[in-house]
């Protein structure tokens, strides 16, 4: 097996707002070199860096818009986030649980910071991740998989730390996530000086954001807190190691090699496509979903 170099390492943009709960760095599709092609099968990362919100009566967030053709993962590192939607699913994600919403055919959903955590506020931190779906599976029925933190598998790495499963392998370990195409998400949580070894296809597009802490990326190249590291599609493995207690997100997925049409909240495969999800959508085929 051969090493997987880093290709790029890219620092934060200027962050946005998404409605008035979610304060976030764009990732993908970020221009050059991480575009929906060079990223696929993930077509969006947004991450937002711990923030810190006051107290309010009126939970911030957003409020109900469709999706068509494609999956959300919400990972939250501190905060709480409430969701709903027009399938039926829904619910309350702590820290370190996941919501894994896949829209497929169209859903209306809305996630808002739940309720009694909106009320105290505090530090806000989460990564938001689109995964694409194979044009196969884009007219499926919608699913909602709610993970909590004590289901995913923990790969015990002794006095290093550990690697939190979400989907996908990792030394024999799977994690809880049902998956349309071959993806692998986990969070190494490293103590200082701990290191961990990760080992996928070359040809899988492969990445990582450092949420915590600063990494040293195959013995030689430093990376700083909410930093992105995109890899080469060439080798295999790499380590990371911790300089000092740290969080680690690791994405790496076969990419679906299809034609990506987006439009808003809508990612299929042709324009005609896009232009029947806005009639569905128009038409009410979406459901119903109260703001």
């Amino acid at each position: 097996m051969s090493t997987k170099e880093v290709e790029l390492i890219v620092q934060p943009r200027p962050a946005h707002f998404v409605g008035d709960g979610f304060r976030v760095h764009n990732f993908i599709p970020g221009g050059y070199r991480l575009d929906m092609k060079r990223m696929d099968p993930f077509i969006m990362l947004d991450y937002n860096s711990k923030f810190h919100f006051s107290g309010t009566e009126t939970p911030r967030g957003v409020g109900v818009h469709p999706h068509r053709g494609f999956e959300t993962v919400t990972i939250a590192y501190q905060g709480r986030v409430e969701h709903g939607d027009s399938a039926g699913g829904g619910g309350i994600i702590g820290e370190g649980d996941v919501q894994w919403m896949t829209a497929a055919s169209g859903i209306l959903h809305k996630e808002f910071h739940e309720t009694e955590w909106a009320k105290h506020g505090g530090i806000f931190q989460m990564v938001q991740l689109w995964v694409n779906l194979p044009a196969k599976d884009k007219m499926s029925p919608p699913k909602y998989q709610a993970i909590k933190n004590s289901e995913m598998k923990k790969v015990d790495l002794g006095e290093n730390g550990f690697v939190e499963l979400i989907a996908g392998d990792y030394k024999n370990e799977k994690g809880p996530a049902s998956t349309f195409s071959p993806v692998n998400l986990m969070n190494a949580k490293l103590k200082k000086g701990g290191k961990a070894d990760f080992s996928f296809p070359a040809h899988f597009n492969t990445a990582a954001l450092v949420i915590e802490g600063n990494i040293l990326v195959n013995g030689e190249e430093k990376v700083p807190t909410d930093n992105f590291v995109l890899f080469k599609n060439e080798g295999e493995d790499f380590t990371i190691e911790a300089i000092e207690d740290a969080v680690v997100l690791i994405i790496s997925g076969e990419p679906l090699n299809e034609p990506i049409f987006p439009h808003g909240p809508f990612v299929m495969n042709t324009r005609e496509e896009i232009i029947q999800a806005f009639e569905d959508f128009n038409t009410g085929k979406f459901g119903y979903l109260e703001d």
